[in-house]
């Protein structure tokens, strides 16, 4: 077992069926033609941080246990008066993620986390930018299973961006409903 090294489920999946199904499906020629996922950034925005430089820090501590790898912090740009905000000030984290990490937190956030949304009735097919990236938003961070419910002084969101290498957004569209991404209808 030792030489063998571990692929993540999802990426056995984009290689055994999501990428014929996409040949298929848009005719491709040349196997590099095809879209796949090329990272994930996830990005957690903390208002209350301005007050309170503690609730950054158990922010990111929350967001590593979710992503798998540490956060970085992420400062103001500009001075705001009117939000009491400093620049240089702490007031979010974000993370990205590539390859086997990448494909780990798609699995759990399909297949744990968004069914466990209150009130879930999918996700926006029309979340797209134009060049076959998609944005999604999280109300509550305790949706994932890594966060114990007992132990939160506070629920957060998040934003959940996907980028593809897919030139259009129905390519990117197809590439991730062959995830089981649940678009609305």
């Amino acid at each position: 077992m030792a030489d063998t090294a571990y692929e993540p489920r999802l990426k056995k999946l984009y290689a055994d069926v999501v990428r014929p199904k996409l040949i298929e499906e848009f005719g491709y020629k040349n196997p590099f033609e095809v879209p796949t996922i090329d990272k994930i950034v996830i990005n957690m925005g903390i208002g209350e941080g301005v007050a309170d430089s503690k609730k950054v820090t158990n922010a990111v501590g929350e967001l590593t246990k979710i992503a798998g790898q540490k956060p970085v912090v992420t400062k103001a740009r500009t001075s705001i008066a009117t939000f009491k905000l400093r620049e240089g000030q702490s007031v979010g984290a974000k993370v990205t993620l590539r390859r086997a990490r990448m494909y780990e937190f798609m699995d759990r956030l399909v297949t744990i986390a968004l069914p466990r949304v209150r009130d879930f009735r999918g996700l926006n097919p029309k979340s797209f930018d134009g060049r076959g990236n998609f944005a999604m938003g999280i109300k509550e961070h305790i949706v994932f299973p890594e966060i114990e419910y007992d132990k939160i002084d506070q629920v957060w969101g998040m934003d959940v961006i996907v980028c593809t290498t897919a030139k259009s957004d129905d390519e990117a569209r197809a590439l991730l409903r062959a995830f089981n991404f649940p678009f609305r209808q």
